[in-house]
C-alpha cells in the first residue's frame, strides 16, 4: 500500500471517478485496480478518508460480501452484463432527420 496521500497521487477528477466506481454495483474492485492501480483495501481506505463517516459506513455495509464487487464471486461472464429481460435491439431505431 502506498503512503503517498491520495490527493498527490490522483487529480480531483480521478478521485471522483474512483469514488463513483466504488459506489457502482457492477464495477468490480478489479476494474478499479486495473484502471487506477488501487487494490481493494486501498479503495476502502480512500473511501474512508474521502467520505463522511456515516456515508462510509453505509457504503461498507452495501459492498461487504456483494458478489458483483468481486470478480471471483460473479455469476455471469465477463464483459457487458445484459439482463435476460432486456429487449434485443437489432438496429438503431433513432430516425435520421
Amino acid at each position: 500500500m502506498s503512503t503517498t496521500p491520495y490527493s498527490e497521487r490522483f487529480t480531483d477528477r480521478e478521485l471522483d471517478r474512483i469514488i463513483e466506481m466504488a459506489w457502482e454495483d457492477r464495477t468490480t474492485f478489479d476494474a478499479i485496480e486495473f484502471q487506477f492501480g488501487l487494490k481493494e483495501q486501498e479503495v476502502i481506505e480512500l473511501m474512508r478518508r474521502q467520505m463522511k463517516p456515516s456515508s462510509f459506513r453505509m457504503w461498507r455495509e452495501r459492498v461487504q460480501g456483494r458478489s458483483t464487487k468481486h470478480a471471483a464471486l460473479r455469476d455471469f461472464e465477463k464483459g457487458t452484463f445484459k439482463s435476460s429481460r432486456q429487449k434485443h435491439i437489432t438496429h438503431n431505431k433513432i430516425s435520421k432527420r
